[in-house]
């Protein structure tokens, strides 16, 4: 099982891909805790992406590359994985392709090993979650410009996967059992 799951920020990424890496015996890596234990463990990436975050920048692309590389080479990942918040733009996602075709040398005849969910929710109902978690650096116009951001640069891998027959889309406008049972049905087809 390789799974990727796309959503915009309060779409209920990390929620649900924690929920179906336990249900599949799989783990659930997302890139911000990559991050964080490169931190806090201050290995050499850790240190550079410390720099960067320190003055509010983004982590350059080939630095997160690294990082998700490395913890897809751990043991507990040969058997499958999920990646949540990763990969972010087209590039990223050409280097996650290349990364499960190298490893699988059955893969190479099928792109059908990876799967990519979209988790699908209006901005409307985002900006209400987002306010609701009632974070110090989450007010409507920060959101609002996350939700750009998000729209500009990760929307087009909606397209991306859409075109390599990888992607379902998935209304995330609903309760949370509800979404966890039809994401089982998906990633069991």
């Amino acid at each position: 099982m390789r799974l990727i799951f796309l959503g915009p920020p309060g779409a209920g990424k990390g929620t649900q891909a924690a929920v179906i890496a336990a249900s599949f015996g799989v783990p659930h890596i997302s890139t911000g805790e990559i991050l964080r234990t490169h931190v806090g463990e201050e290995t050499d990436l850790g240190q550079k992406a410390k720099d960067y975050m320190a003055q509010g920048e983004l982590v350059p692309d080939q630095l997160i590359l690294d990082m998700v590389k490395h913890r897809l080479e751990e043991s507990d990942a040969q058997n499958g994985w999920i990646l949540d918040g990763f990969p972010r733009n087209i590039s990223q996602a050409d280097f996650i392709a290349d990364l499960v075709l190298k490893g699988d040398s059955e893969a190479k005849n099928s792109e059908g090993e990876l799967k990519v969910i979209n988790l699908d929710v209006p901005d409307e109902i985002l900006v209400q979650r987002l306010l609701a978690r009632g974070r110090q650096d989450d007010n409507e116009g920060i959101i609002r410009h996350r939700l750009q951001v998000y729209r500009e640069q990760t929307a087009p891998l909606i397209d991306y996967y859409g075109q390599r027959n990888q992607l379902d889309s998935i209304n995330g406008n609903r309760s949370m059992d509800e979404i966890t049972q039809e994401l089982k049905q998906v990633v069991s087809a």
